[in-house]
């Protein structure tokens, strides 16, 4: 599935004249893919946990009110990470390059509307996996984020590009399409905020997802400022931006097979809640970082193959590059993955309002990091 964030690159790389019309943009792309990220990973651990306890059924029509709540929490989570994502964004850009107060607007309509596109787009989906692997008997842990992020990176990419489309070419008409977007997401959140005003469990979901908000809003502003970093390095080298949103995915889904499983076991008890208790975990630890590995390798050669015409020694270079970006990006995200599902279990919150969220919006600040980390020493 990972390899579908080659499409997402290539959009990227084909759209990349959207990208440079202000430098905000190429900053708001890693923090909205993150932010998409840390949604659909509070979707991702609540369903199938919950598949795996029986407290949600895998059925859209005449299921339990905890999953109702679940998706209305959603709505308004959505709507409140654009907003902070978009605030701390524009701070970040007003700081590094004195963007004008005024562009806040437009940044705040971009977030806004792209989101709330990419939730219509998006959940559904992702809903709609979770119940068929669990109907076929396989591990909705295992299979349902990596192949949910990967199918999210081009939807969200797609969904960004239409309203940076929308806005540079289509003038008045476009600012009123992304207005009414954004209107509409706006009313959905406060409705959803009303009717379940009472509700614990979607209470509980808002309150300790509403940290991790703020503070991956925080983290994926850091991931737009390491690729705006990357970008001065390496200048338009296609074959870089064109993995890009794919290395992000892979270690991403890695961190959340490791953090998924681990926090299955220890709902159903057959896990201890210590970090030692990770010797009971090296097969999925041991068997995700291989795939990944796979990975990695075989998109430099896709790249490479994609883009065609570049010189040969710049295959060897770029699996280097890679394969040493994976090492030090996977063993960041396999010891917090662990360690986000350990601490929060024994403080008695539900690991899965935590583990995916912040482990997916690390990961692509961690990718993005070591990517810029093996630049800089293999040059």
């Amino acid at each position: 599935m990972n390899l579908l964030g080659l499409v997402a690159g290539g959009l990227v790389a084909f759209y990349f004249g959207l990208f440079s019309k202000e430098p905000w943009i190429i900053l708001l792309y890693p923090a909205i893919l993150s932010s998409r990220g840390v949604i659909g990973g509070l979707l991702c651990g609540r369903l199938s946990t919950g598949l795996h306890l029986g407290v949600i059924y895998p059925k859209f029509v005449g299921n339990t009110r905890r999953f109702y709540s679940l998706i209305q929490a959603l709505i308004v989570l959505a709507f409140l990470s654009a907003f902070f994502t978009s605030l701390v964004a524009f701070l970040f850009t007003y700081v590094l390059w004195g963007v004008s107060p005024a562009a806040f607007t437009s940044i705040l309509f971009f977030v806004v509307a792209t989101m709330a596109l990419s939730i219509l787009l998006v959940s559904p989906l992702t809903i709609g996996i979770s119940f068929l692997s669990f109907k076929t008997g396989l591990d909705p842990d295992v299979v349902l984020y990596p192949i949910q992020s990967s199918t999210a990176d081009v939807l969200v990419t797609f969904c960004y590009v239409s309203v940076l489309t929308l806005f540079f070419s289509y003038g008045f008409l476009g600012w009123m399409v992304i207005l009414a977007i954004c209107f509409v997401f706006a009313l959905l959140a406060i409705y959803s905020m009303v009717k379940n005003f009472s509700d614990l469990s979607f209470a509980k979901t808002l309150r300790e997802a509403f940290f991790v908000i703020v503070l991956v809003s925080l983290i994926v502003n850091v991931t737009g400022s390491f690729l705006g970093q990357i970008r001065r390095i390496i200048g338009n080298v296609p074959e870089i931006y064109v993995v890009y949103p794919a290395l992000n995915s892979t270690i991403g889904d890695l961190g959340a097979v490791v953090g998924s499983t681990a926090t299955t076991k220890l709902a159903l008890g057959t896990l201890d809640s210590s970090f030692l208790s990770i010797k009971g975990h090296v097969a999925e630890i041991t068997g995700s970082w291989a795939a990944s590995v796979i990975m990695f390798s075989a998109f430099s050669v896709f790249a490479v193959v994609v883009q065609g015409g570049v010189p040969p020694f710049f295959s060897t270079y770029l699996l280097s590059l890679l394969l040493l970006t994976n090492v030090i990006a996977a063993f960041c995200m396999i010891l917090i993955s662990y360690a986000v599902g350990i601490i929060t279990f024994q403080k008695g919150l539900d690991p899965d309002n935590f583990v995916i969220p912040i482990e997916s919006s690390l990961a692509d600040t961690m990718t993005t990091l070591a990517l810029l980390i093996a630049l800089t020493l293999i040059g």
